[in-house]
């Protein structure tokens, strides 16, 4: 019986410091929260500078660089899901990737 609440005791004990330590770690979910949070202010910055009347080009690219940042990690989730699949999956993924990359950097050097 003893022995059996030590060893209850000390598994309880290892799980509740591997779930304190892998708090501290900068996961994928911690970086999309926090990429999340900092995007919503670059786009609050945005809308009030061009409330205020700055150049719009100014406006216009720190809302590109905020979506930039969160195309990475969307892109990151995108190929841990497109990876084990067939080729043509893996292809799809660069060209849909391309075009995204297009979408952003275009509208800057035209406009």
């Amino acid at each position: 019986m003893a022995s059996s609440k030590k060893t209850k005791s000390s598994s309880s004990s290892s799980s509740s410091s591997s779930s304190r330590s892998s708090g501290s770690k900068w996961g994928l979910n911690k970086v999309s929260f926090w990429l999340i949070c900092g995007a919503a202010i670059v786009y609050l910055v945005g809308l009030i500078l061009s409330a205020c009347g700055v150049n719009a080009v100014i406006v216009q690219a720190l809302s590109n660089i905020a979506a930039a940042a969160m195309i990475c990690i969307v892109a990151i989730l995108a190929w841990r899901y497109v990876r084990p699949k067939p080729t043509i999956w893996k292809v799809l993924y660069f060209v849909v990737l391309l075009v995204i990359i297009a979408g952003l950097i275009v509208p800057l050097v035209v406009g």
